[in-house]
């Protein structure tokens, strides 16, 4: 059975499945759910203190309503996957 892919742009919201399950606030959470980012989330990246790799933690941690920490987590595959889908968003 073929899953039809909706692009992230036209649905608002992409869900990541990560490669094994992330532990956040006692629960084992398999996707992260990242919401389409706005004008205002690129400014309060911009505003941020610290280098560009905190920046885009904190903005990604933003978009999918996570703490930094959750974030910096993830292994490295599911951190790409985290970036690939936010990419979507602005490609």
């Amino acid at each position: 059975m073929a899953t039809k892919k909706t692009a992230p742009a036209d649905a608002g919201f992409v869900d990541v499945v990560l490669s094994r399950p992330l532990e956040i606030d006692g629960a084992q959470v398999k996707a992260l759910r990242m919401r389409e980012p706005t004008v205002a989330d690129q400014i309060a990246m911009d505003e941020m203190k610290g280098g560009e790799a905190t920046k885009e933690v904190g903005m990604f941690a933003n978009l999918c309503e996570v703490a930094p920490d959750d974030i910096k987590k993830l292994t490295l595959r599911d951190y790409k996957k985290v970036q690939a889908a936010f990419m979507g968003f602005i490609a």
